[in-house]
């Protein structure tokens, strides 16, 4: 790795509140922190994260609204600025990167982060959508310099739909656990149910959406709370919304099952937490997962490719249930609300996604 900080280039799409927009902020503070230049170059910028961006980071806008449209301008970018590397974000952003360098005419380095098992997210496709997905990937990225994946999962799926070597692949855990959380987590307390005496509460977060399978965790608390006394709340927002509500009035859970929405600091409502649960159908490396156990958080998730096993050490830090699986869920739950680990033990067991250590590795990659 170079000795003297380079300029770097970030090429992505803020387009919501979820994780990988909030990881991508953690990141470019590592990057600036280690002395790097760093030009965002945003294809879309619709996003609350966007407000936490380093004050030395230059922004450029790309004035479209998707990626494939920004190949010209971003061939612009490269053709004038001509930056040594480039970090795209998100599968299409590495496609775009790669056409775009081609009409530039320009040697820089394209380094490309995953953080999607793309088998997973399409298994319900059709073969000709799956096939129209997977086409570009094995055109395109043996064009890249290098992919970093988030998790093992991530990697092998990626490796093996591109074809290409594993070796042109890493793993690199997300910058998760910030200088922040801690003060982050102890903002005052945003719900009444999480003050202390109440009841315990289930926390879930994410996107209201598919790929969380908040369903499933519904149905799972339904049947916990034939059992205990307890609440559940979900942080987030999403298009899933008017059926998650529905569903609540179906299951009887009115009183005891808040949709409080996003909230730009989830950690003083996870830290709280009694238990976190993730019910997903599918992850790459889920945030909210790793951030619930560096705040000493138990966690019950479900054993979706990929990640969760990972992050969990294949249930040594929280149990793992089948995708999909109420009564498993509930019974996890249940278990674990009566035998937590201790937050020590949990904490220590994410060591790895500390955000400098993981910006460190990311430069070494971008860097070389």
């Amino acid at each position: 790795m170079s000795t003297k900080p380079v300029p770097l280039t970030v090429l992505a799409s803020f387009s919501g509140s979820g994780g990988v927009e909030r990881m991508l902020i953690n990141l470019i503070h590592g990057f600036v922190a280690a002395g790097h230049a760093v030009d965002l170059v945003l294809i879309r910028a619709n996003s609350p994260h966007l407000t936490q961006l380093p004050a030395a980071v230059r922004v450029i806008h790309l004035h479209t609204r998707h990626t494939m449209t920004a190949i010209p301008a971003l061939a612009h970018y490269l053709f004038t600025q001509r930056p040594p590397v480039l970090f795209a974000v998100k599968e299409r952003a590495g496609q775009a990167a790669v056409l775009a360098r081609a009409l530039a005419r320009t040697d820089t380095r394209l380094v490309l982060r995953l953080g999607t098992n793309l088998s997973a997210a399409l298994a319900t496709r059709t073969a000709p959508e799956r096939w129209l997905r997977y086409a570009p990937l094995r055109l395109l990225y043996p064009q890249l310099h290098h992919i970093i994946a988030v998790s093992e999962g991530v990697a092998a799926d990626t490796a093996h739909l591109a074809r290409l070597p594993r070796d042109r692949l890493s793993v690199i855990r997300n910058p998760v656990i910030t200088p922040e959380l801690a003060t982050q987590a102890a903002a005052p307390c945003p719900h009444p149910w999480l003050e202390p005496g109440q009841p315990p509460v289930i926390m879930g977060a994410g996107r209201l959406q598919r790929q969380k399978d908040f369903p499933t965790l519904l149905r799972a608390f339904a049947q916990l709370r034939r059992e205990r006394d307890c609440r559940l709340i979900i942080l987030g927002d999403g298009g899933g919304r008017a059926q998650l509500t529905e569903l609540i009035a179906e299951l009887g859970l009115t009183a005891s099952v808040a949709l409080p929405g996003f909230h730009a600091n989830p950690y003083c409502w996870l830290a709280r937490a009694r238990v976190f649960a993730l019910s997903s159908a599918w992850e790459g490396s889920p945030n909210v997962l790793t951030e619930a156990l560096a705040l000493g958080v138990p966690a019950v998730a479900t054993n979706c490719p990929s990640g969760p096993a990972e992050i969990l050490n294949h249930g040594q830090y929280g149990r793992l249930v089948a995708v999909g699986a109420a009564d498993e869920l509930a019974a996890a739950l249940a278990a674990t609300l009566i035998a937590p680990l201790p937050a020590a033990v949990l904490k220590a067991a994410v060591s790895e996604y500390e955000q400098s250590n993981s910006a460190a590795q990311y430069l070494r990659i971008l860097t070389a």
